[in-house]
């Protein structure tokens, strides 16, 4: 079992604090195993078993507490008199109203609160209004690449093959990898995240009005699928609707627009606002999108070769998230750079490309970082390590190397 000592170290440096845990990320990316390495790290510091007190709501053994009243009677049974006690709540948006627990718990004296989800729509409604300024958010993502080529144990040119091609879904990277085994694993996972999104968005219909419903399963898979396809591109909600709409489905934008939601809410997709360097504010048009694992992505796609550049941008993007990055799309002028990366104030621009032993595109991409009118790092990541090196002041580094940094 490998340690997710990012998302550790983040729980520790909220322990004991007054706010409320939210740890949030795609099914099956590794939450209920860092909760139960968090309170192994608790007990190996002191803490009583009697002061951990964790459920998990996948679990049967815990189905009569899926009512918020019988939770609520067996946690505050649990309580310690003098001391914390620790309450993990595990995708705990399987218990209607379950805010009204995690509220009551918050107000008691000595309570330390973790509960993790699958879907992002748990942060909103009934418990955003409640909680304002009251809980912070752990956004959880499967393996990194250096966390990939820990377990696995292979080179660093054969796990990154592999890693392009299977993600890092911790049980596929855990796994004896046959092809089938991999395809067969993902299948369950993808079918998982969309029907489960869809069954909760059907539960959400029924206490937020407002929320329209998902219930067209095929819009839905074909929307994640072109999404899938066009990682790295701009893209508006009208390009999907007229794509959709060229491929003979009738759609209406505000359809599409709840349909992509749900994907983003269940972790599958994450936004990427465009950023104007010289103007300093977030353009309204054109995101970006990228996917949470490329296996998943492999998985749902047409058996046909993809621009390895954009899979390389889409683990770039997850890296700089899991580095504590602010990651934006940087607009400067005519021209683009890819990532604006910003954290504590400071700057730091990135450039993502395959291969930059051509002129021509050894140009391309200096050109737009050469342009910018400021002074913060600006770096070149590459799977070619023949360009490496500084070019007046702008840094061009091996992918591989720099995803595998400490």
């Amino acid at each position: 079992m490998v340690k997710r000592e990012v998302y550790l170290e983040q729980l520790f440096s909220w322990k004991d604090e007054q706010v409320i845990k939210v740890v949030t990320g795609i099914h099956r990316c590794g939450k209920s195993t860092l909760l139960k390495q968090y309170q192994a790290e608790l007990t190996a510091q002191g803490v009583s078993q009697a002061q951990i007190v964790s459920v998990n709501f996948e679990e049967l053994e815990y189905e009569h507490l899926l009512d918020y009243q019988a939770l609520y009677q067996y946690l505050k049974e649990r309580l310690c008199a003098d001391k914390i006690t620790y309450i993990f709540l595990d995708e705990i948006q399987k218990v209607p109203s379950f805010e009204k627990v995690v509220d009551s718990l918050y107000v008691k004296e000595n309570t330390d609160i973790y509960i993790t989800g699958s879907n992002a729509y748990m942060l909103s409604g009934d418990l955003a209004t409640l909680l304002t300024g009251r809980y912070v958010e752990i956004s959880m993502l499967p393996f990194s690449f250096r966390e990939y080529v820990e377990v696995t144990g292979l080179s660093d040119e054969q796990a990154f093959s592999e890693y392009m091609k299977t993600g890092g879904l911790p049980y596929v990277v855990a796994m004896n990898r046959t092809d089938e085994k991999v395809e067969t694993y993902l299948e369950g996972i993808y079918n998982t995240v969309i029907i489960r999104d869809i069954e909760e968005r059907q539960s959400r219909k029924e206490k937020y009005c407002g929320i329209r419903k998902i219930t067209d399963i095929v819009l839905l898979k074909s929307i994640a699928q072109y999404l899938a396809s066009v990682i790295g591109s701009p893209l508006s909600i009208k390009k999907i609707t007229d794509y959709l709409i060229s491929s003979g489905r009738k759609v209406s934008p505000n359809t599409v627009s709840d349909y992509v939601e749900a994907l983003t809410e269940s972790f599958i997709f994450y936004p990427a606002e465009r950023f104007d360097i010289v103007g300093k504010q977030l353009l309204k048009v054109n995101k970006k999108m990228y996917m949470v694992d490329l296996g998943l992505r492999n998985h749902i796609l047409p058996r046909k070769r993809y621009d390895i550049g954009f899979s390389i941008e889409n683990i770039v993007f997850f890296e700089l998230l899991r580095r504590g990055y602010k990651v934006t799309i940087g607009k400067n002028g005519m021209m683009e750079v890819d990532f604006v990366a910003q954290k504590q104030g400071v700057i730091t621009y990135y450039q993502v490309t395959a291969d930059m032993t051509a002129e021509v595109t050894f140009e391309r991409e200096m050109r737009a970082l050469r342009s910018i009118p400021d002074h913060y790092e600006k770096i070149v990541l590459t799977l070619d390590r023949f360009s490496t090196g500084n070019y007046e002041g702008i840094k061009v580094v091996n992918v591989l190397d720099w995803l595998l940094e400490k």
